[in-house]
């Protein structure tokens, strides 16, 4: 994967995390289950944390679109809510593959 790809760091982080999960267990007393159990923990911890702000973003633009949905609105100030609302995106979710 080319670092110029919107989501290599999400890859490097999740991959870190996995790696540290797998070293940390390496050495303990724990049983094969629990370490895999710990990494695979590791690798929905590093997720989570990754897509977070893409869920945030995500709820936002639902709501906005409720709100345009309800009919409330005249087309121009639901244009202008939405235009509003894409220019507020986080750039990590603009045009970029998420997976």
């Amino acid at each position: 994967m080319s670092q110029q790809d919107p989501n290599a760091q999400r890859y490097i982080a999740i991959a870190r995390a996995c790696l540290k999960a797998i070293n940390d267990t390496a050495a303990g007393d724990s049983s094969r289950e629990q370490k895999i159990q710990a990494v695979y923990q590791a690798i929905d911890d590093a997720f989570q944390a990754e897509f977070a702000e893409y869920r945030q973003s995500v709820a936002v633009m639902a709501s906005v679109l409720e709100r345009i949905g309800s009919g409330q609105l005249d087309a121009d100030a639901a244009a202008k809510l939405a235009s509003k609302t894409l220019d507020q995106q986080p750039e990590s979710t603009r045009n970029a593959i998420i997976h």
